[in-house]
């Protein structure tokens, strides 16, 4: 393997390109902003993001997106899932015609309701067996120290998924592949915006037993919507389903559940966006997987009721009124 481009400086790309690193990948990251690059090209540190944490020697930096991905056989898209259909027009002149893409993004796209692979074909202009999934309980602090976590690659190309799947194992970092696309696209969205009301409920001490419910009612509706677009009902149950829900639901790294948390405590949405600093992907994905689940006439109760919180005003105790007044039914 000639290098890996990881397009993205911020916390997950970081994190990600720090195990490919640590499994014997040369790795070049992709930054906008020239400070981010020098300091990890200059003194192996991401000065914005873990700066307490030392990269592997292959690791390096550039504000030239061309130069990261000229000759990479794999190139990483850590960028925010809004962005990347903007960011890949830039690129795709520069990627090999052969290189496997890697999506690290957990959003649907606003206006289009695509998954984030599906943007990719469109945007990068290349074949859906071209583009790699990794999605799982993934947080970017703990990895960054090398703390143990497992996750999952997803491709239809199970040659692609290998490659993939090499070129992060670690002592660390246990990968697991899967063909199911859709299911690791869709736990990996929904499970941000079941995040947001897991934050809320707990920052209005409402208990264990509803954010036990929020969860498992939660992966319900994840499962029912993916279901609905063909994905295998059995990936939610696995690492890029539950494990991913439960992971960002329940740590205090999550920046959807932080940002729910301020939502809980009266803070307006603008106000949690100041203070969380960095993007909650379930704020803005929370309006397109609404749209995406009436499209496709799916009842996502708890996704609804998150949109309305984030995008509507509504107070959220009034959106738990609704939830937990809905009529009764079976599970």
């Amino acid at each position: 393997m000639s290098h890996v481009a990881v397009l993205g400086a911020g916390s997950w790309g970081t994190a990600f390109a720090k195990v490919l690193g640590d499994a014997g990948r040369d790795v070049t990251i992709w930054s906008r902003r020239a400070a981010v690059a020098a300091g990890i090209r200059d003194h192996g540190r991401n000065p914005d993001y873990f700066p307490e944490v030392r990269l592997p020697e292959r690791v390096t930096a550039t504000v030239d997106a061309g130069t990261a991905i000229a000759g990479a056989e794999i190139v990483v898209l850590a960028v925010p899932s809004q962005t990347l259909r903007g960011n890949l027009a830039e690129w795709r002149s520069s990627l090999d015609s052969d290189a496997t893409l890697v999506s690290l993004m957990k959003g649907i796209e606003l206006g289009t309701t695509k998954r984030m692979s599906e943007v990719v074909v469109e945007a990068a202009g290349v074949p859906s067996d071209r583009v790699v999934v990794v999605s799982g309980p993934n947080l970017a602090p703990e990895l960054a120290v090398g703390l143990p976590a497992a996750t999952v690659v997803a491709g239809t190309d199970m040659r692609r998924a290998t490659l993939v799947q090499g070129a992060i194992t670690t002592p660390y970092m246990r990968p697991y592949t899967n063909d199911d696309v859709i299911g690791a696209e869709l736990g990996g969205a929904v499970k941000n915006v079941i995040a947001l009301a897991y934050g809320i409920a707990e920052a209005m001490g409402l208990g264990d037993n509803l954010k036990a419910t929020l969860i498992t009612r939660g992966l319900a509706e994840t499962a029912r919507l993916g279901v609905a677009l063909g994905a295998d009902p059995l990936t939610f149950a696995g690492l890029s389903g539950l494990g991913d829900l439960v992971g960002t639901c329940h740590s205090h790294f999550s920046r959807n559940r932080t940002f729910g948390e301020r939502l809980g405590r009266g803070e307006t949405l603008e106000q949690a966006q100041a203070a969380v600093g960095q993007t909650a992907e379930g704020v803005k994905s929370c309006l397109a997987i609404r749209d995406l689940a009436r499209k496709n006439d799916v009842e996502m109760p708890i996704t609804e009721q998150v949109e309305r919180v984030c995008h509507e005003g509504a107070d959220p105790r009034e959106a738990l009124t609704i939830l937990m007044t809905r009529t009764t039914k079976a599970e």
